[in-house]
């Protein structure tokens, strides 16, 4: 079914407005490309990003309360949300540069963002402010705008919207992902929700390619936030939901902001895409993770990677050296 023109000018002008809005509290360069994976070994041109997996998912995670994933398998969300407090803290950041000066030596033309943010002293530790493709990590906000969505219509996930929600995490199946961005308004529907979220930094891709969403490393804690922290606009029960979904991706993309973190403790979502002109890929990991006593939520986005190989190892040493870095600090004094 298609809007009729005068309500997708109407729509164009709303969003057009938001833009301009955002553009003035910061730059994004970017440029809408199409996007493709290599499936099998085969490349196939699609309108999101990684390849869904078929093997089944793994609990290499820590496991849920019986009362939390009895919550999460209903996929309860009344509509009992509060206001999202800025999740950024009162504290000067820790600046990650130095620690990871060994890791962007090996850049060449790569760009990459970090944010660390130590749940309980709200400390936060940055690398980087630039705006990336967000690749399948917007599958988190995908289901963060699902679930406002349907607390806000006073109803719970249908079947159908539960199996493409968990296919969509811990597979990151992008059939399911697709028909889930249809479900919620595409771009419109997630920029709305975000701003709900407190998310300041990030754009919904245009069309269906909802994988070149833009977002910045600071954006994904505060979407991180409102998934693992109490005061959310979504309720308990959706954040149960989220968070025992990506406690439980399948076993091959368990890598990432894992890297850093104790056995068994991490709850992460991953990102990964080829640009079709540059062939360059883009890949990304952010989630919650336990290290040394502490929690931490944290993200890495990672762009310009000859491969993915490559990708996923300069996130994971970039992940162990701010984690040992930020570790450190705060075992020395407060973030002032």
């Amino acid at each position: 079914m298609h809007e009729n023109p005068p309500a997708r000018r109407r729509g164009r002008s709303r969003r057009e407005q938001r833009r301009r809005r955002r553009a003035r509290r910061r730059r994004i360069t970017w440029t809408v490309t199409s996007v493709v994976v290599l499936i099998g070994g085969a490349a196939y041109a699609i309108t999101g990003t990684d390849s869904g997996e078929s093997s089944a998912p793994t609990r290499a995670k820590a496991p849920s309360s019986p009362a939390v994933s009895a919550r999460a398998k209903a996929g309860e969300a009344p509509a009992d949300a509060e206001p999202l407090p800025s999740p950024t803290s009162t504290l000067k950041p820790f600046d990650l540069e130095p620690a990871l000066a060994p890791v962007t030596a090996l850049f060449g033309d790569n760009r990459m963002s970090v944010a660390m943010l130590d749940v309980e002293s709200g400390a936060m530790a940055t690398y980087g402010h630039d705006a990336f493709d967000t690749a399948s990590i917007v599958k988190v906000d995908i289901l963060a705008t699902l679930l406002l969505q349907a607390q806000d219509q006073g109803r719970r996930l249908t079947t159908e919207e539960r199996a493409q929600s968990a296919a969509m995490i811990q597979k990151s199946d992008n059939d399911s992902t697709s028909a889930l961005w249809t479900r919620i308004g595409s771009a419109r529907g997630l920029d709305a929700a975000n701003e709900r979220l407190g998310l300041t930094q990030t754009q919904g891709g245009d069309g269906t390619v909802w994988g070149i969403t833009q977002t910045t490393a600071e954006d994904q804690i505060r979407l991180l936030q409102s998934v693992f922290g109490d005061k959310s606009p979504l309720s308990e029960a959706s954040r149960a939901y989220i968070q025992d979904l990506m406690q439980h991706v399948v076993g091959s993309q368990t890598w990432g902001v894992s890297a850093a973190a104790d056995s068994g403790t991490t709850a992460l979502k991953n990102g990964w895409l080829k640009r079709t002109q540059t062939k360059k890929w883009d890949v990304n990991s952010i989630g919650r993770i336990q290290r040394d006593g502490r929690v931490y939520l944290m993200a890495v986005l990672l762009n310009n990677c000859s491969t993915q190989e490559v990708g996923i190892s300069i996130v994971e040493q970039a992940t162990r050296a701010s984690a040992k870095a930020f570790s450190r600090k705060l075992k020395e004094k407060p973030t002032t």
